[in-house]
């Protein structure tokens, strides 16, 4: 419980404008086309730095799977067909915990009035896959990015497996 609150005040904290920072492409290119730079440059600069932190964590860890790398500065790309604000972001959490059948309901359908928070937070991974398709990602990196909140395998055995599972892990850390 203590470690969720610690995630959703960093998560709160990344959002605010004084605490994001602006990537620089030169960190990027080694690890993306410019095509998918593109991409990465539309999300928010919150997203922008909470995939960048993911990305540092799991070279500092030291992954060097380039599907996975570029997984991570892609995962959330999905989210640029339909920004969230920090309001939007405050009403799925608060829906998600204390409403749980409601917010599944919630992000059915079209993103319009209310339900938009749940249904973004909802297929902004398919989205964001399709995305990365056409800009040039790979399929395991298009793969990871649609799968990065589906439930994690409990015996990972592909290396695809594998990965989503650090992804997963490095996005819940994050």
């Amino acid at each position: 419980m203590l470690s969720r609150l610690a995630y959703r005040t960093r998560q709160f904290w990344n959002t605010l404008p004084g605490s994001r920072r602006r990537v620089e492409i030169e960190m990027l290119l080694p690890h993306l086309p410019p095509s998918q730079i593109v991409l990465f440059r539309r999300m928010q600069l919150s997203e922008q730095t909470h995939a960048y932190q993911m990305f540092e964590q799991l070279k500092a860890s030291g992954q060097t799977d380039p599907d996975l790398l570029a997984a991570a500065l892609l995962h959330d790309v999905g989210k640029v067909l339909y920004p969230l604000s920090l309001l939007d972001r405050v009403v799925i959490v608060l829906g998600k915990r204390f409403f749980q059948r409601r917010a599944r309901r919630w992000s059915e359908g079209t993103p319009s009035r209310l339900r938009r928070p749940f249904v973004v937070a909802a297929h902004h991974p398919d989205w964001g896959a399709d995305l990365a398709e056409q800009a040039g990602a790979s399929s395991r990196t298009v793969d990871l990015i649609r799968r990065h909140q589906a439930p994690a395998s409990p015996n990972p055995g592909s290396r695809t497996e594998r990965l989503l599972a650090v992804l997963q892990a490095a996005d819940n850390e994050n």
